[in-house]
C-alpha cells in the first residue's frame, strides 16, 4: 500500500498565508512565519529564499518567484528533473492556501505540492463531526440457525486470525491451468483482494464490480503511491457460492454508484475480507458502507459509517483506501477505522447494526485487520497501527495496554499462539517484530536501547513483514517479507532459525501463509503457490501455478482450500 519516496524528493515547495479582507488571492502576501501540510513545513523569505522540513527528511532550501497566481520553483542541482523550474497555481481562502500543478519534471516535487492545502503553525483543519447512520430492513425474517462452526473459516485468515487449520489432507500438487487437483472453479467479476470465508455449505467472497472495462490494478514491488484513476461507477457484490459444486447460490449488489475514497493502484475497491457467524455475513466497503445480509441472502442493515481516508500519514494527498476487515464476536461487528483525521474503533450489534461503543483513537492511517484473543485474564481485542499497538476490552473498548515503536504503516494482523501475541509491521526503518506476553498493561513501550522487557518477551527490528500477516505454527515464527525472503523464529525466545529467500518470487508476496498438517502455503502475486513444510529446517515441498494473479490469502475447510485469484474463485483439493 505504501509508497518509499526516495530520498531526492527533497527540492522546493511554496506556501502562502492568510488573504486579508479585501485582498485578492493574487494581491496577498507570502507568510513570513511557519506553515505546514502533512509531515512537511516551511518558511519563505521576502528575498525569495524559503527552508523545507519534513520528518524523516532532510532540511532543505530553494528559491521561489511569484506572477500572479502564478509561482515558479527553482532547486538549482538538484537531480531527476528537479533542477529544472516548476510551476503551480495558488489559491487563498482564509489562512488556506491550495495549490494545483500546471507543469513540473520533478515527481517527487509534484507529489507534494500537487492539490496540497496549508495552513499556519499551530492551526489545524477543523474535523466534522462523524455521524454513523443505519438502515434495516423491514418485516425482518428471522435469522436462520448456524451450522455448526467447526471447519469453518469465518473471517480474514480463519479463526483468531490464527491461519492454521489443521486435517486438511491438501494435496502438494495442483494446477489451476489444467485442473490438476482442481475441484472447480467459479468466474467472479470484478476486482478484490478480499478473500474467501467459509462457513456450512456456503464460501462467501466480495467483489467490486467497475463500470470500465478494462479496470485493473498493478502488482509488484515498487515504491508509487499513486491513486488509481478508475472513478466510474462499481457495484459493490457479495457472492455466495456452494462448497460442494461452486455454482453461486446468491449474489447481492449492496451498493451501486461511484467511488467516495480512491484506491491505491495497487488496491481495490473490495479489499476489506468479510466475515460470518454461520448466521449473517458482514462486508465493509470503506466509505459505501458496511453491509449484512442473513446467509440465505436477505438483507439485514446497513451502517454508513461516513466518508474514509486512509493514506499516505506524510502527503494527505495521496488517498489509497481501506483494507481493514471487520470481524464478529460473541455477537459484536468490530472494526478498525484509522484515517487521516479521526480515527476509532466501533462495535456494532451483529443482529440489528446498532452501535455498542466507540472509542476514539489519535492514530495514523493503517490498514490492519483487528484481532480478540482468548488469554488467561480474558478476551483481548488487539490492533495493529502506527502510533501505538494496542489491546482494549473487546466487551467495552476501554484500553488495556499500548506499545509504541512501530513503523508509520502498518497492515499486518496482530497473531496470537502459544500464549503469546505478535504484531509486525515492515516499513523502514522501524520494521519491527513485537511478541508481547497478554499480561500487558499500561503503556509497555520499550526503553531506549532495549529489545525485552517485563511485558516484551523479545523484539526485533529490520525484520518485520509489509504486508503479509505471520504464522505461528509448530512454536516457531513464520514471517514471510514482500521480496520474497521467509524467516523462521523460534517463538519462546526470538532465536532465528533460518532466514531463506524463496526460489520463486515474481511481483513479490501480499498473501498471507496459512498451514495445515505439517505444511505452510505461501502465495506470491503472480500465482505462484509454494509449499514448505514446516519445521525447523526450510524444505520446500512443491509450487503450484494458478495461472492467474493472486493477492488474497487464501481459505481452509473442510479438506479444501479455496484460493480467490484476480478472475476465479478456486476449491483445491483431493477427489472423493
Amino acid at each position: 500500500m505504501r509508497t518509499e519516496l526516495p530520498i531526492l524528493l527533497l527540492a522546493a515547495w511554496t506556501v502562502w498565508g492568510p488573504v486579508s479582507q479585501g485582498t485578492s488571492a493574487q494581491e496577498a502576501p507570502l507568510p513570513s512565519g511557519r506553515i505546514h501540510f502533512g509531515a512537511f513545513q516551511a518558511q519563505f523569505g521576502a528575498d525569495g529564499v524559503f527552508m523545507l522540513e519534513g520528518r524523516g527528511w532532510p532540511p532543505f532550501k530553494g528559491t521561489w518567484k511569484r506572477d500572479g497566481t502564478i509561482v515558479e520553483l527553482l532547486t538549482p542541482g538538484a537531480p531527476a528533473g528537479c533542477d529544472r523550474p516548476g510551476r503551480y497555481t495558488v489559491a487563498i481562502a482564509t489562512s488556506q492556501v491550495t495549490f494545483g500543478v500546471v507543469e513540473d519534471e520533478c515527481a517527487p516535487r509534484r507529489m507534494i505540492l500537487d492539490r496540497s492545502t496549508w495552513l499556519p503553525a499551530g492551526e489545524r483543519e477543523a474535523v466534522p463531526e462523524r455521524r454513523i447512520a443505519r438502515t434495516v430492513a423491514t418485516g425482518r425474517l428471522p435469522l436462520p440457525s448456524a451450522a455448526p462452526a467447526a471447519g469453518s473459516w469465518p473471517s480474514f485468515r480463519g479463526p483468531h486470525a490464527s491461519g492454521v487449520a489443521e486435517g486438511q489432507r491438501l494435496p502438494d500438487r495442483w494446477d489451476g491451468t489444467t485442473g490438476e487437483n482442481v475441484l472447480w472453479r467459479t468466474p467472479i467479476p470484478g476486482l478484490a483482494h478480499s478473500s474467501p470465508v467459509v462457513w456450512g455449505d456456503r464460501v462467501f467472497v466480495t467483489s467490486a464490480v467497475s463500470s470500465r472495462p478494462g479496470a485493473s490494478f498493478k502488482p509488484g514491488l515498487y515504491g508509487d503511491g499513486d491513486a488509481s484513476d478508475d472513478r466510474s461507477p462499481q457495484q459493490w457484490t457479495i457472492f455466495a457460492v456452494d462448497t460442494k459444486t461452486g455454482k453461486i447460490a446468491w449474489q447481492r449488489v449492496a451498493y451501486e454508484g461511484e467511488p467516495l475514497n480512491r484506491r491505491h493502484m495497487k488496491s481495490t475497491y473490495a479489499s476489506a475480507t468479510p466475515a460470518t457467524d454461520g448466521r449473517i455475513v458482514v462486508a465493509w466497503f470503506g466509505s459505501q458502507g458496511v453491509f449484512a445480509y442473513d446467509v440465505n441472502g436477505n438483507f439485514r442493515w446497513r451502517v454508513d459509517v461516513g466518508r474514509v481516508n486512509m493514506g499516505a500519514y506524510d502527503i494527505p494527498t495521496y488517498e489509497w483506501g481501506p483494507a481493514s476487515s471487520p470481524i464478529i464476536w460473541n455477537g459484536l461487528v468490530i472494526l478498525q477505522c484509522d484515517t487521516q483525521t479521526d480515527s476509532f474503533l466501533l462495535a456494532l450489534d451483529a443482529e440489528t447494526g446498532e452501535t455498542l461503543w466507540t472509542t476514539p483513537r489519535e492514530e495514523l492511517p493503517s490498514w490492519g485487520t483487528p484481532t480478540v484473543v482468548m488469554t488467561p485474564g480474558g478476551p483481548q481485542l488487539v490492533t495493529n497501527a502506527s502510533n501505538f499497538i494496542r489491546g482494549y476490552d473487546p466487551k467495552t473498548g476501554k484500553e488495556l495496554w499500548r506499545l509504541g515503536g512501530s513503523s508509520k504503516i502498518t497492515a499486518p494482523t496482530p497473531v496470537f499462539g502459544d500464549g503469546l501475541i505478535v504484531v509486525v509491521s515492515g516499513r523502514g526503518p522501524e520494521r519491527p517484530i513485537f511478541v508481547v506476553r497478554p499480561e500487558a498493561h499500561g503503556d509497555v513501550t520499550l526503553a531506549q536501547g532495549k529489545t525485552s522487557s517485563d511485558a516484551i518477551v523479545w523484539s526485533r527490528t529490520g525484520r518485520g513483514s509489509y504486508m503479509p500477516t505471520p504464522l505461528i505454527y509448530g512454536g516457531l515464527l513464520y514471517v514471510l517479507a514482500n521480496n520474497g525472503v521467509f524467516d523462521a523464529y523460534d517463538l519462546k525466545t526470538g532465536e532465528e532459525i533460518y532466514r531463506q529467500r524463496l526460489a520463486t518470487i515474481g511481483d513479490g508476496y501480499s498473501a498471507s501463509p496459512v498451514a495445515a498438517d505439517g505444511k505452510i502455503y505461501l502465495s506470491n502475486e503472480d500465482g505462484d503457490m509454494t509449499v514448505v513444510s514446516a519445521g525447523r529446517e526450510f524444505r520446500a515441498v512443491a509450487t503450484n501455478s494458478m495461472g492467474e494473479l493472486l493477492m488474497a490469502t487464501p481459505a481452509l475447510s473442510g479438506g479444501v482450500m479455496y484460493v480467490r485469484t484476480q478472475h476465479t474463485l478456486f476449491a483445491i483439493g483431493r477427489a472423493h
